[in-house]
């Protein structure tokens, strides 16, 4: 099987956590205490949150924040549509807009307290300049680094659980008093455990990007096409589109053959709408249907790569013959 996103298709391990972190209010809770210690040593934060990261989880991390917020619609669905539901609660947001090459728009980052803004936008991978974030507004970032570990600027660093054990346990925040410290029995040390685990792997692998692009346009030619540059985007991922198709179509039957794809990073898995970041950028709806993601964390050799090409221009034809 080939798994080309493992931001979607996480490496799952069987889930075996020793009953010493277990929360006993009037115990030491040694172990547990020794786990978080060494996570937040790991990434230099002072303290550490579990939480939600779904809309109900971010609006209340929302709701605990004072001050005002900014959050960049290169975000992930659940942070957007939480951020839209705290202006439903009367309270203001300014949504950081995204220009058609996917980039940020940093001229509409307004003087805000705290800005949503990972090192890379969900779905497209476009890689965003968080220095540039941190000069244009005096916020405090708070960024998801689920899948690019990169912390310089950041206050407060999210793991979302999803991506990184493939379960749906809760989330880590990491920062330094910037949230409300948390009673024991509403700490997951379950979800620690895990995620400071997953964090663990081996590096992604950076190679396979434009070896990729040049079977695939070989196989499928001028049907093939980009939303992104892809010379601006995470160096283990890949977005492109098929036209005249909807992604959902390809992803379906490939999966079939064992080659596991997506159309975005599955923070609306289960969804039928496309990607709201595709449109978000300028595209239509039925455009945003044709976005295809990938993300290399196996070091596949020209073979395979060519295998899985031939693979996807073979279904892609017939595809586009039984839609005609």
């Amino acid at each position: 099987m080939f798994k080309l996103n493992s931001l979607q298709y996480a490496k799952a391990k069987d889930v075996k956590v020793d009953k010493t972190l277990s929360i006993q209010p009037l115990a030491s809770n040694f172990e547990y205490e020794k786990l978080a210690r060494e996570f937040k040593s790991k990434y230099n934060f002072q303290s550490l949150n579990t939480f939600s990261f779904t809309t109900e989880g971010f609006l209340s991390l929302m709701l605990g924040l004072d001050g005002k917020i900014a959050v960049s619609l290169g975000e992930s669905d659940a942070i957007v549509t939480a951020a839209q539901e705290y202006v439903n609660l009367g309270f203001e947001v300014n949504f950081i807009d995204l220009h058609k090459d996917g980039s940020l728009d940093y001229e509409s980052i307004k003087k805000s307290d705290y800005a949503f803004v990972s090192s890379y936008n969900q779905d497209t991978y476009v890689k965003n300049d968080l220095e540039k974030v941190a000069t244009t507004s005096e916020a405090y970032i708070v960024s998801n680094v689920s899948a690019d570990s990169e912390l310089n600027f950041v206050d407060v660093a999210l793991f979302d659980a999803y991506k990184l054990t493939g379960f749906a346990c809760s989330s880590l925040a990491l920062h330094n008093s910037l949230l409300k410290e948390q009673p024991l029995a509403q700490i997951d040390t379950v979800a620690i455990a895990l995620i400071n685990e997953a964090v663990k792997k081996d590096a992604f692998n950076f190679t396979k990007k434009y070896e990729f692009i040049k079977a695939l346009e070989s196989e499928i030619k001028e049907d093939f096409f980009f939303f992104v540059d892809p010379k601006t985007t995470l160096e283990n991922t890949l977005h492109f589109g098929l036209k005249n198709i909807k992604a959902r179509e390809i992803i379906r039957t490939l999966s079939l053959d064992s080659i596991m794809i997506s159309n975005g990073e599955g923070c609306s898995l289960g969804l039928s709408r496309p990607s709201t970041i595709i449109q978000a950028m300028g595209y239509s709806e039925l455009e945003s249907r044709q976005a295809i993601s990938l993300s290399f964390s196996e070091d596949l050799n020209t073979g395979q790569i060519e295998k899985i090409a031939k693979t996807v221009g073979k279904k892609y034809r017939q595809i586009k013959a039984l839609n005609a």
